[in-house]
């Protein structure tokens, strides 16, 4: 069965079912585009989407494993075909994985988390470019301060170097596409209140960690409190507008000051 093409832009939000992603795809579909939720659980899918409706917006759900190349070749095949243009991708599935010390950290355990993180975000982009190249447009990859600018989460040695890669990719990236009008950029969060401690397995803490001393309340801006979904959200669909039009390769820490005291 064929799916309807909408006279409108799409942006494509991976990770869309919870955390980040979901609050992207909310914000986004409300500034008038037709979002492609993407991510591995159906029912969360179904629930973001259903919250974007209900706001006058619309979307369509696209069920893979971003780190799967049948998966998402088809998933953004789909995605295209149901929309005018792809004008937004959204990189951000991710997982935090297994945070232990080097010696314990274990090859699958390393692999899983650069399958995911990484992978993940070169096949996002690998399949979603080619069809922006006509129209031009904005990515925002969602990294972190971990591996970019603070390395103090010990044993997080995986999580870190997928983190500093994507940043990398994104610098490199702006340049090769830049001719193509295509802009990319990063997100760079601290701590911000989402589920992602469901998906992380912390080892030997002790061992790995360099004991230090923070002032009290670790984020300035908010009194040691973490951030919203919705403020990684804005910066995101700044990012995606004609605001950021000269905006290219370029990170945008948000944290509160957060790095500022690690």
């Amino acid at each position: 069965m064929s799916v309807a093409k909408v006279s409108r832009s799409g942006a494509l939000v991976t990770g869309a079912g919870s955390g980040i992603g979901r609050a992207a795809a909310v914000r986004l579909a409300a500034d008038g585009l037709f979002v492609g939720l993407l991510g591995r659980t159906e029912n969360e899918l179904e629930d973001a989407l259903a919250e974007i409706r209900a706001s006058g917006g619309d979307g369509m759900i696209l069920t893979a494993d971003v780190s799967r190349e049948d998966e998402m070749r088809s998933a953004l095949g789909r995605f295209a075909t149901s929309v005018d243009q792809i004008k937004v991708l959204v990189v951000n599935a991710g997982i935090n994985g297994t945070w232990a010390p080097i010696d314990e950290l274990m090859p699958d355990e390393f692999d899983q988390t650069v399958s995911i993180n990484l992978r993940g975000t070169y096949l996002t982009l690998h399949y979603g470019v080619p069809h922006m190249k006509q129209s031009g447009g904005s990515i925002v990859v969602v990294s972190s301060i971990n591996g970019t600018r603070t390395f103090t989460s010990p044993g997080a040695s995986a999580y870190s170097a997928t983190k500093a890669a994507q940043l990398a990719m994104v610098q490199q990236l702006a340049v090769e596409l830049g001719k193509h009008k295509i802009r990319i950029n990063a997100v760079c969060p601290g701590a911000i209140s989402t589920n992602i401690d469901d998906n992380t397995e912390i080892r030997s803490r002790a061992e790995a960690q360099e004991p230090v001393q923070f002032p009290d309340g670790d984020i300035p801006l908010t009194d040691g409190n973490p951030g919203r979904t919705e403020d990684i959200a804005a910066a995101i669909a700044f990012l995606a507008s004609d605001h950021g039009a000269h905006i290219t390769g370029t990170p945008i820490w948000i944290d509160g000051g957060q790095s500022l005291l690690r």
